[in-house]
Order: structure tokens, then sequence, then C-alpha cells
């Protein structure tokens, strides 16, 4: 398995990925992905691996029955927080949640549900002190109340960022949904994590 993920690691730097797009890619940790990238992909790892967990969805991810599904019931758990004015799906992965998600929260309500997209700073390689961005081609968080979207979160320090990024730029943070939590983590700043799934590592 590790082998197979070292494999995958060099295939997506081959193709100019950021070290956080490819920890987005495999869903494992920036730490795990900075490992894979590390290791020689002819060769057995020499030294071990970080403690991590690495998911796999596609199954989900290549089917819209099957990703309409699951934004339904993410949108159903978001809901418990109270209104939404729009839906905040971090890139990559967190789109196509947050999409369906504000198709179907806008059908549940009265008022419209617009959809922002948020580029986190992982994904500019070697800018570590920028701060990710909302896309201006999307809704804006000013004045809304807002739920950020990711599929899997790890350490929880993009959706922290995010929950940043929204505050700074006028909105209200008022959940965080997730298809798969690893972090553990209940809350950051006082904003929810709510995750369809959580993972646990026993040691």
């Amino acid at each position: 398995m590790n082998q197979e993920l070292i494999n995958r690691a060099h295939e997506l730097r081959d193709h100019g990925f950021t070290t956080g797009e490819i920890a987005d890619e495999l869903n494992v940790s920036m730490e795990t992905a900075r490992w894979l990238s590390l290791q020689r992909p002819e060769e057995k790892a020499v030294e071990q691996a970080p403690a991590d967990i690495a998911i796999n969805w596609e199954k989900v991810g290549g089917s819209s029955q099957r990703l309409r599904f699951i934004s339904m019931a993410l949108a159903d758990v978001a809901l418990e927080h109270g209104d939404v004015d729009i839906v905040l799906g971090i890139a990559a992965s967190g789109i196509p949640f947050a999409t369906l998600m504000a198709d179907f929260i806008d059908d549940l309500t009265e008022t419209p549900t617009s959809l922002g997209v948020l580029h986190p700073n992982k994904r500019r390689a070697g800018n570590d002190n920028v701060e990710g961005t909302i896309s201006n081609n999307f809704g804006s968080v000013e004045g809304k109340r807002a739920v950020i979207v990711d599929d899997v979160t790890t350490s929880g320090k993009t959706v922290k960022e995010a929950i940043e990024i929204v505050k700074n730029n006028g909105g209200t943070p008022v959940a965080v949904a997730v298809l798969i939590d690893k972090s553990g983590i209940d809350e950051i700043d006082g904003i929810p994590i709510e995750s369809l799934i959580k993972v646990s590592q026993l040691n």
C-alpha cells in the first residue's frame, strides 16, 4: 500500500502538483505527502512513514448520484446550526460537495443560497506566509452566514485558515461540514466541525 502511494505521489509531483495538492489528492497529511515525495519509487522505503490513515473515496467521487446523496447528508448536518446564506467549498475536493449542498439548501429555504470557493494557502508552493483567498468568480461571504465544506480534515489547519478568511472577509462561519474527519477536533475557534465519518487511530 505504501509503495502504491509513493508511486502515486511521484506521478503527481511529475505533473507539477505541490505538496499541499498531493496531500489533497491522496487524502493524507502534508507531513505524509512530504514523506511519500521523498521516497524513491523503485526502492523499498527506508524510514518509517508518519502515522497517518490514507483515505480513498473514489467510489463516491466517481458517481454524481452518490455525491448528491452524500452532499444532502452534509447539508442536513450543516443546517442543524441554523440558516445558511453561502456554502463555501475548499478547493479542490470540497467544491463538488459544496455545489450540491448549496443547490439542496437553496431548495429547502426561502432565501437564495450562494456558492463560494476558497483556495487555501497550502496550494501555493513556497508561499507559507500568504493567506488563502476566496475566488471572485463565485459568491462573496461578506455579510453572510457561511458553511465551510471539505472532503477530509487531517490536522484542522486548512479549516482554521478557512474560518479566519471568512471572518476577515466580513462573513460569519456557522459550521464546517466534512465527509471524513481524521483530526478528532470537534470545533475550531468556537465553530463546530461536523463530519459524516470520524476516523480514530488506536495506538
